[in-house]
């Protein structure tokens, strides 16, 4: 297993970002759209050419930018396979000679790529479709030929932009849990839109804005205390920031909490609650372990059989009946908070 370090701007993009990959380990990449993501993943591949920067794969020098004579190794010299939403079949070749197409490249005998070919659309469970062409395989099949594809030509690192996006959702969990076996094996970066593929799949998370690196870390640490409003989006949960006062924590809105240990004074702190445990009513709710403020409705989504009031940078998960008895609606202002010990708050 092979190691990535990355280090890389690109100019015309606004992109800046430094990284590295431990041999075997699967990085999710996440963000929003035009966050520098697919600008990543072409890098890496030999798609893009950086301003600046070295990136090397174990031995192999990807790029050199910034050497006296700048190195841009060739896509098929990289030892990187790169898999998309979309499988991109060759429609003129059947499975096997799609599969066996990158070992051929890599100067490997006839029968050799064809044994190694067969070896993995078995594996991957479409062994029985090896004489199909790409027109007569459903969108999942097609899918899971394209991860042997790409896994046949022995990549050092795999490349995957948003490899299950395209696919119904009734299949994508059978490909997540494939992509999960084999990835166990191999360096891998994944693209997705998808925080489920992060939970799953990556060993650590990196979020990328406006081309830049805001957060990054084990997948749990990203997961259960984001730094951001983008990871704690992803991770299901309200985030609050403020600092450390004498009284605990305080944000600007004025919701303070109490700590349980003494943190110096204007020690930046994040604050993090689930909308199932924030709560609205017409008065504030009274009694030690609460924490609560009054504030104007933001906005008000139905999500299933909840529906969410926003209000003062919380999010709360309320009963469709108990929104009716209150009668919430957005600008009405009523107290929103909840109990400390469904709070957690750390630094940042």
């Amino acid at each position: 297993m092979t190691g990535l370090t990355f280090t890389a701007s690109l100019e015309e993009r606004g992109f800046e970002l430094s990284f590295a990959l431990a041999p075997g380990e699967t990085l999710a990449v996440l963000g929003p759209n035009g966050a520098g993501k697919s600008t990543l993943l072409n890098l890496v591949a030999g798609l893009l050419a950086p301003t600046a920067g070295r990136a090397t794969l174990g031995p192999t020098l990807l790029f050199d930018a910034d050497a006296a004579r700048p190195v841009d190794t060739e896509p098929r010299y990289r030892g990187v396979s790169l898999l998309s939403q979309e499988a991109l079949l060759f429609p003129h070749l059947t499975a096997l000679e799609n599969v066996a197409f990158g070992p051929r490249s890599r100067g490997a005998h006839r029968r050799a790529a064809r044994e190694k070919a067969l070896e993995w659309l078995e594996r991957v469970g479409v062994g029985d479709l090896a004489h199909r062409r790409p027109a007569h395989l459903s969108g999942g099949q097609a899918q899971r030929v394209a991860v042997a594809r790409a896994l046949a030509a022995d990549p050092s690192l795999l490349l995957l932009d948003e490899p299950l996006a395209a696919l119904d959702i009734a299949v994508a969990p059978a490909v997540r849990a494939l992509l999960r076996e084999v990835l166990a094996e191999r360096s891998a970066i994944i693209v997705t839109h998808d925080p489920l593929d992060a939970f799953l799949l990556a060993d650590r998370v990196l979020i990328l804005e406006g081309g830049r690196a805001v957060e990054s870390g084990a997948t749990r640490d990203v997961l259960t205390r984001p730094v951001t409003g983008f990871g704690a989006r992803l991770a299901g949960l309200n985030l609050v920031e403020g600092r450390a006062t004498a009284a605990g924590f305080r944000a600007d809105t004025g919701l303070e909490v109490p700590l349980a240990e003494p943190v110096p004074a204007g020690t930046r702190l994040a604050l993090t609650v689930r909308p199932a445990d924030v709560g609205v009513s017409r008065a504030a709710a009274a009694g030690p372990g609460w924490s609560s403020i009054p504030a104007d409705i933001d906005d008000v989504e139905h999500r299933g059989d909840v529906v969410r009031v926003h209000a003062a940078g919380l999010a709360a998960d309320v009963a469709p009946a108990d929104v009716v008895a209150l009668g919430i609606v957005p600008g009405m202002r009523l107290s929103i908070g909840f109990r400390h010990e469904d709070a957690t708050v750390y630094p940042v």
